[in-house]
């Protein structure tokens, strides 16, 4: 008995030692707690591993990486938002995207943008494939802007809603230009897009007494004249153009000059009829520039090609009414002017005052060579087929000693109808120097009511048929003349 005793005893000290231990143990967590806390004790809670399907929360801040453990608390868990910075501009559901309306644009067609467009294109012209996004359901309304480069690759200009000028001269800002309202200047590897409408509000600048037939008995009158040119790249390579709706420009809808490496496409550009100077799109010092598929209609040159131009094709376009296609004017003040290999395919042209037409001043200097016209439609065109080495804006065009060099130029399949009031063909070439291996083939083109009154006409001009012309033009001389070896090319 006394044994039993002795070892019940002991088993009481253990089993009082063990409890004392684990009081100890449990204030140790406590007073932890506290100091951590700076206040009540918050008991721990269990340590949690996320399975692979459950979200891994994220926070500005101090996020954990995925494979750390994290913990969960049962109290006052903070919220994490999706969006962690929901006001930056730069985040409008992607990091490449800046909406013009994050950066403070309006887009009520009364306030100025201006600034929110420079904002957005500031931050996007700074990562590769940046948008500056013009949203939808909204009219922006800027002053003359010139959006510089370089810029990063990949840049997009997206025009959803709707961009316009200041309505007219008196609302134009005096300190700005002019001339121009939308540049685009170095940039390489840029897309002007969007489902939207570039709108000119042109007509208070077609209004002005110096535009043609605007004065009274349908004359100019003095005062200011300059215009602003909607939309220009300058200085720019590798660009895409496409699917917008331009309308209305106070002067050229779309100019690129020192450009290469242009692809044009599905645009819908429009003006009235008698919208003075009013280019669909006009090139100079351009290369490698392609213009496919869309639709032009406006008071002047439908496409216009001035000098420096070089590897252009065109297909697949409809213009009128218009003034046509055409390659020039070129050589005004004795300058001198190069442009070869241009290509016009799979085109309509209707309603207009010329169908293909090359026009020169007298006294330049240089040359057109290279020229394809393949598979035209005309529809009540009027000149439908000219060459007009007496280009000019008075009534006297006289001949000077030198002249653009006008050679290698083709027409083929050109059919349709053509206004009776002017012959379809016309061919006046400089009395220095002639025009030289033009082709026509498969040209046939009728009067669209009454009776030709006049034949096709030449002056100077040499070439072949291929097939016989409807109406016939014998005019056309064959060979070369002998001085055109001392004039060819005029260092082109």
């Amino acid at each position: 008995m006394e044994l039993e005793r002795v070892l019940l005893l002991i088993w009481i000290a253990a089993a009082l030692f063990l409890l004392h231990s684990s009081n100890v143990v449990a204030r140790f967590h406590y007073h932890k707690s506290q100091k951590n806390n700076g206040g009540s004790p918050v008991p721990e809670s269990p340590v949690y591993t996320p399975a692979p399907q459950d979200p891994v929360p994220s926070s500005p801040a101090d996020t954990p990486a995925p494979q750390d453990p994290v913990p969960s608390s049962p109290v006052d868990s903070p919220t994490i938002p999706s969006d962690p910075y929901p006001n930056n501009p730069g985040n409008s559901g992607s990091d490449c995207i800046f909406d013009v309306t994050f950066y403070g644009a309006v887009g009520d067609g009364c306030a100025d943008d201006t600034t929110a467009f420079r904002e957005a294109w500031k931050a996007a012209c700074g990562v590769e494939s940046g948008v500056v996004l013009a949203p939808a359901d909204n009219v922006f309304m800027i002053t003359s802007t010139i959006f510089t480069g370089p810029c990063k690759p990949g840049l997009v200009f997206q025009v959803d809603g709707v961009l316009m000028p200041p309505d007219g001269p008196d609302s134009w800002p005096k300190a700005d230009s002019n001339k121009q309202w939308l540049v685009f200047y170095m940039l390489d590897d840029m897309t002007f897009t969007g489902k939207g409408t570039i709108e000119g509000n042109g007509q208070k600048w077609w209004d002005l007494p110096c535009k043609p037939h605007r004065g009274p008995n349908g004359k100019t009158l003095p005062g200011p004249c300059d215009s602003p040119a909607m939309i220009r790249f300058f200085m720019s390579s590798n660009l895409v153009v496409s699917d917008l709706n331009i309308q209305n420009s106070p002067q050229f809808h779309m100019k690129f000059d020192g450009c290469e490496g242009v692809l044009i496409e599905r645009l819908f550009i429009s003006s009235p009829k008698l919208s003075p100077n009013t280019d669909g799109i006009h090139i100079e010092n351009a290369k490698d520039v392609a213009i496919h598929n869309s639709v032009i209609s406006n008071g002047d040159d439908c496409i216009s090609i001035g000098p420096g131009c070089s590897n252009v094709d065109i297909d697949g376009v409809t213009c009128g009414p218009s003034h046509g296609i055409s390659i020039g004017s070129l050589g005004v003040h004795n300058s001198q002017a190069c442009v070869s290999n241009i290509s016009v395919s799979n085109a309509v042209i209707r309603e207009s005052d010329n169908g293909l037409r090359i026009k020169t001043w007298q006294g330049g200097t240089g040359s057109v060579s290279g020229i394809s016209f393949d598979n035209i439609q005309m529809e009540n065109v009027l000149n439908c087929i000219i060459i007009d080495q007496y280009y000019c804006m008075s009534k006297a065009c006289l001949n000077e000693t030198s002249a653009v060099y006008v050679t290698d130029v083709s027409f083929r399949n050109i059919k349709g109808t053509y206004d009776v009031r002017r012959p379809p063909i016309h061919f006046a070439c400089s009395d220095a120097v002639a025009c030289t291996n033009i082709k026509l083939a498969e040209v046939e083109l009728l009067p669209e009511e009454g009776e030709l009154l006049d034949d096709p006409f030449c002056w100077n001009a040499y070439g072949t048929q291929e097939t016989l012309t409807i109406p016939p033009i014998d005019c056309l001389q064959d060979g070369e003349p002998q001085i055109v070896a001392e004039t060819a090319q005029y260092g082109c």
